[in-house]
């Protein structure tokens, strides 16, 4: 994972993604912020992570702003890493792999976590992608294309067919 200041040159979102928090240990660091882990030692102890690979990670993810360090809220002399909005944002794609993991990676009878509903108490239904008329897509149903500079993506944008 690239600790650069300069902006990546890829005009790929997913590899800027990937190149950004696409490491194991990121992504889990960020599941368990989720849980609402937020020191430096919860985080070790339930990752089982070397300090060294947990600090490099973390420094990454306040410098991207995936995290906050702030004072802890028990007034102890310790930092705590907070989710940001940006952070927060990442709550989707953590859904999405977790139930492409739970589809397509564990027998049937496999004991697993499931997440679930804090009202309901019952696990989430499965995140669908849906158009700009709510409609659900398909990979078929969508294609990229490139978006000029200066452009907004919920305009219509002058595109450059891939």
């Amino acid at each position: 994972m690239a600790e650069e200041a300069s902006p990546p040159s890829n005009e790929c979102p997913v590899a800027r993604t990937l190149e950004a928090i696409g490491d194991r240990w990121s992504l889990m660091i960020i599941r368990e912020a989720f849980d609402d882990v937020r020191r430096f030692s919860e985080f070790q102890k339930n990752l089982g992570v070397a300090r060294n690979i947990l600090a490099s990670r973390l420094k990454a993810l306040v410098a991207i702003e995936v995290f906050d360090v702030a004072p802890a809220s028990d007034g102890s002399a310790y930092k705590e890493y907070v989710l940001t909005d940006k952070g927060r944002a990442i709550f989707p794609v953590l859904i999405s792999m977790r139930q492409w993991g739970e589809r397509y990676l564990f027998a049937p009878q496999e004991a697993r976590s499931v997440l679930v509903d804090n009202a309901s108490g019952q696990p989430l239904k499965p995140l669908v992608v849906l158009s700009s008329s709510g409609q659900p897509l398909g990979a078929a149903d969508c294609h990229r294309v490139r978006v000029l500079a200066g452009e907004l993506a919920c305009t219509t944008p002058r595109v450059q067919e891939e």
